[in-house]
């Protein structure tokens, strides 16, 4: 029987270890034949799940891969939830992606099992059963994930197991992964850094991934310490945090940790421009020169600095194999001069297929076979540089794109509200700080920031509450009334600092 391309290749490293977490390890072996049995328990007496969405509510563990595999080898198309979504936020996503089934374990059951009441969503656990599974061709929907566009709602973009696949081969090849390799996963499995860059391309290579769940500095170190890893990525957040614990220890306490650093063959950052003083700092701590890359949900990734090669501080590097990257300006036309800025279309096996029951959206985004990105780079000595996004509507805070009209949408529901406009700001360790102006609403008083935060817990993630607020009589608009968001960037005039008021 045909298989998807990533199963069969986990047949070539049976007795090897594919995961280790608190639970323990489990073997490749192990992985497919669990898979297997999940998979005909999904089915339940079905030939095909036929591209149903099925969502998975689990902790990034053992679990959470059973699962995902499971989905696949059912015919399904898996939809991660973010742990840490509120349930607005949850709502949002079973209705669009009209998710049938969710997967979870009973730890999380409790808090979406009204959700699901409501929607007459069913709640399953990984179960057990025997059964033939269906050929699952490689052009099928496998994964369905939400990000946030230009619009108030996040979207789901559909990426087929091909695209995956082409996703991993570019990485594989440009990162020189193999079976060797072990990993340590401290990333969110429902954004692509995690899924993809992580556990994908470890899982293709016969690599080992620890599954470490929430990042904590003080575990990282202690197995960085020990040698457990040959690879790192992280986002720049998590750099910051790290270089906190040194500044933070005696030198004959980060003196072991500095050495096993410097002994890793490759340390990746992405997700968020990593400040060149990062860079420089992290070099100097460690002798690691961090390897910078460029992509998203909907593409993979399209460019990295170089394995073998000079890696520049601020740069992306180059298109990645199997990736096209072009420059185009405001009038159609290709950029061929350096320095000359312009929006990064991409095109590619690895490109998504579309959003999901949006298909104006969907042809709006492409430009024939190129993907319009909305980001602005130039190239500068053969590398490109990310200058910023052509909507100022997308925040890129510690690794997640935020939705800066989502967000308002939530403020303006406070009672005290009347405007609200949110801007990102630079900033040193989120690379960009969510920033709220207001205004207030007659005779009403905007609570001072951390209660507004506060307030907003239920209606936002963690990683999408304001780090800065500012009061204002009113917003900057334009002839037609519409908000001017670089003028409310430029009235504010400084970078973020947490806290303000």
């Amino acid at each position: 029987m045909a298989e998807l391309e990533l199963i069969a290749r986990a047949r070539r490293h049976a007795s090897a270890t594919a995961l280790v977490s608190a639970a323990g390890s489990l073997s490749y072996a192990e992985l497919l034949g669990r898979s297997a049995g999940a998979a005909a328990h999904l089915l339940d007496g079905k030939t095909d799940l036929a591209g149903a969405r099925i969502a998975l509510l689990l902790a990034p563990d053992a679990e959470f891969v059973v699962a995902q595999w499971a989905v696949w080898r059912a015919g399904g198309t898996c939809v991660p939830l973010s742990l840490q979504a509120t349930a607005a936020e949850w709502d949002h996503v079973l209705r669009d992606a009209r998710v049938t089934k969710v997967i979870t374990s009973d730890s999380l059951t409790g808090r979406i099992r009204e959700l699901c009441d409501s929607l007459g969503i069913g709640m399953l656990r990984t179960g057990f059963a025997s059964g033939v599974l269906p050929e699952v061709a490689e052009s099928r929907p496998g994964t369905l994930l939400y990000t946030s566009g230009t619009t108030s709602r996040p979207k789901g973009v559909v990426i087929t197991h091909a695209n995956v696949a082409a996703q991993v081969r570019s990485l594989v090849e440009a990162w020189d992964w193999s079976a060797s390799d072990r990993i340590p996963l401290f990333l969110p499995l429902h954004h692509i850094h995690g899924l993809t860059n992580v556990l994908a391309c470890a899982l293709w290579s016969g690599a080992t991934v620890e599954m470490l769940g929430d990042f904590d500095a003080d575990r990282v170190l202690e197995r960085v310490a020990t040698g457990a890893y040959t690879l790192f990525m992280a986002v720049p957040t998590i750099y910051v945090k790290l270089v906190a614990k040194f500044d933070a220890a005696p030198a004959a306490v980060s003196a072991p940790w500095a050495h096993a650093f410097g002994e890793l063959r490759l340390m990746v950052s992405g997700s968020a421009a990593l400040p060149a003083s990062l860079h420089a700092r992290w070099e100097a701590l460690t002798g690691q020169r961090l390897l910078e890359r460029y992509g998203m949900t909907e593409i993979g990734m399209a460019l990295s600095n170089p394995l073998q090669g000079e890696r520049r501080p601020g740069s992306v590097g180059l298109p990645l194999p199997g990736v096209d990257v072009r420059l185009m300006d405001d009038d159609g036309q290709v950029i061929e001069a350096e320095s000359q800025p312009g929006e990064i279309q991409v095109r590619g096996p690895g490109v998504f297929r579309d959003y999901f029951g949006r298909e104006a959206e969907s042809a709006a985004s492409f430009d024939g076979s190129w993907f319009r990105t909305g980001d602005v780079a130039v190239i500068e000595r053969g590398y490109y540089r990310i200058m910023g996004r052509r909507s100022v509507d997308i925040i890129k805070s510690g690794g997640y794109k935020l939705s800066a009209l989502e967000i308002e949408a939530a403020i303006l529901e406070h009672p005290a509200i009347a405007e609200c406009a949110v801007v990102g700001l630079p900033d040193d360790t989120w690379g960009e700080a969510v920033a709220a102006v207001v205004v207030p609403r007659a005779g009403q008083q905007v609570p001072a920031l951390p209660e507004l935060r506060d307030w907003c817990r239920d209606r936002l993630s963690p990683y999408k509450l304001p780090r800065r607020l500012d009061i204002v009589a009113a917003l900057p608009r334009n002839a037609m009334g519409k908000v001017t968001k670089p003028q409310v960037v430029k009235m504010l005039g400084e970078p973020a600092a947490p806290g303000r008021r």
